[in-house]
């Protein structure tokens, strides 16, 4: 049996599927290019058949990565889902099919009434099918931890008979323990005659809160891949964390004595990257990447800590990245500073990137005495994050106060209209044009943002708004993050400020500019 344990993260498929998580393609590429960077060994892409949108998000991600990682699609035990999987997939090095059948008797009567001749029979054929396009195939029986041992063994034998060579064993609903799920990992092994021509998977869900318990009871029980997310997205509670299993099984090597390919120092930041993005914000006491993940408050843990790491901490920061609010620069630091700072933080950034990070720090350096590790990361993932904005803040003046009627006025610049604007020389330039207009309301963050709507000329409604300090100080920058409802479809939206009123204005902008330039897709449907 291997001592490696294959990653198989699916982030970009069952993470995106989260209420809220929904990903343009640019940003499931700069996931994946995280993803790349880490180690994952398998990134699942998408569902390509659910939409057109999809489709190309799985094509655009096999195709700049497929030679760097194995590119998985997703396919009920459909020949068009197959056919549309195959076809995103074509062409790069390394391909995967993942098809999937649910197996359970719940899924059988209600879902697919399907008996169990008919299971065993689509089974057989639609991995044959996949497997006429890839030699890598995924089958996983659907609601598996809910499905009678005998029957279970009969499917997955007859999967690998027909070709799977990675046999997937979902937790559909979270509903198993550690030990029912390593007993049915166990029976597996011990029944299947053909087991040892696969490699045996989990799919945790976290309903119960037992994801990684479960998976890693799978690991010691011989499962040698583990599916994924980072953050731990996913539908409802979501799925087994990235993070948390790969730092289990890396802390734990003595017990468990299997190894990944994941480098763990650029966890916390594929973490902030993916929270970023989805808008998914983690808790300060999640383990691994929360922002309390490393703090100790206790005296006797201080104590013990300055005397010797190891009394109260299992793990250093610098293993999983993990950045605090150390004192490293001030206003007088130069670019030279900034970028061998940026580079020790773990972050590869190109020259037009770091001069824009560094013109932010000088920004900011004006504003607050001190510029801490957390400060920096802030910056550097509000210019990371960036995608093309039609709409950009140009300047606002609020009103409010006790016994006062809150107001703004605020500028916006229109990126996509222009006018033309004759200079000194022969040759007219265009720049492109701005407006403004001003709104009450409830508070001056909501003027703000009814002032931008009325610019913008959309009216949404606002779902989630969280403010935090991004370091300590009465200084701090703050970070805001939003949530907004708009035709239907939730946006999200995050900026950063030593101002909260201007975070939280630039944050709720990034979703507007999402919302007016989102084309409609089909909704996902549901996976394992």
């Amino acid at each position: 049996m291997s001592d490696n344990v294959i990653i198989f993260d699916t982030t970009l498929r069952d993470g995106e599927q989260s209420p809220g998580c929904s990903m343009t393609t640019p940003e499931k590429l700069k996931i994946a290019e995280a993803l790349v960077e880490l180690g994952v060994d398998v990134i699942e892409a998408g569902f390509p058949i659910t939409s057109p949108g999809d489709f190309e998000a799985v094509r655009a991600v096999a195709q700049k990565f497929g030679d760097r990682a194995i590119i998985c699609g997703l396919a009920r035990c459909r020949r068009n889902d197959i056919e549309r999987a195959a076809e995103a997939l074509r062409g790069i090095a390394k391909p995967r099919i993942h098809v999937f059948l649910a197996t359970s008797p719940i899924h059988r009567e209600f879902k697919l009434k399907m008996a169990e001749r008919e299971i065993v029979k689509a089974t057989v054929e639609h991995v044959q099918l996949a497997k006429s396009f890839f030699d890598d195939i995924e089958f996983s029986p659907e609601d598996a931890a809910r499905t009678e041992l005998d029957f279970l063994c009969e499917v997955v034998e007859k999967a690998i008979e027909a070709g799977a060579t990675t046999v997937n064993i979902p937790d559909t609903v979270g509903y198993a323990t550690p030990m029912h799920y390593f007993r049915v990992i166990s029976h597996l092994k011990q029944h299947v005659s053909n087991i040892h021509r696969a490699v045996i998977s989990t799919h945790c869900h976290n309903d119960l809160g037992l994801a990684v318990a479960n998976s890693l009871a799978a690991v010691e029980a011989g499962a040698r891949q583990v599916e994924c997310t980072i953050n731990g997205l996913g539908e409802r509670a979501g799925n087994a964390a990235l993070e948390e299993i790969v730092m289990a099984l890396k802390t734990r090597h003595d017990y468990y004595g299997v190894e990944t390919r994941i480098n763990t120092p650029k966890l916390c930041s594929t973490s902030r990257l993916v929270s970023g993005i989805t808008g998914m914000l983690v808790q300060r006491n999640k383990a691994i990447v929360g922002q309390n993940a490393f703090a100790h408050e206790a005296g006797i843990h201080q104590d013990g800590i300055l005397k010797e790491r190891t009394t109260y901490e299992i793990m250093r920061p610098e293993d999983v990245g993990f950045i605090g609010v150390n004192l490293v620069l001030g206003k007088h630091s130069g670019r030279a500073a900034i970028r061998s700072r940026v580079i020790e933080l773990g972050y590869q950034l190109d020259e037009a990137q770091i001069e824009h990070v560094y013109k932010d720090f000088i920004a900011l350096a004006d504003k607050k005495k001190n510029v801490y590790d957390a400060d920096i990361v802030a910056l550097i993932d509000n210019r990371i994050n960036v995608s093309q904005e039609r709409w950009k803040l140009i300047q606002f003046h609020i009103a409010a106060g006790t016994g006062t009627i809150p107001t703004a006025t605020v500028e916006l610049c229109d990126e996509a209209t222009f006018q033309s604007s004759p200079d000194s020389s022969t040759t007219p330039t265009s720049t492109p044009v701005t407006y403004r207009d001003a709104a009450i309301g409830d508070g001056p963050v909501d003027a703000v943002c009814k002032a931008m709507e009325r610019i913008i000329g959309v009216t949404a409604e606002l779902k989630d708004y969280q403010v935090r300090a991004v370091s300590g100080g009465e200084d701090a920058q703050g970070e805001a993050s939003v949530a907004i409802l708009y035709e239907g479809r939730r946006y999200h939206g995050k900026a950063v400020s030593t101002d909260v009123i201007e975070a939280s204005a630039l944050a709720y902008l990034k979703a507007l500019n999402k919302a007016v330039s989102d084309q409609p897709s089909e909704a996902a449907t549901p996976g394992i």
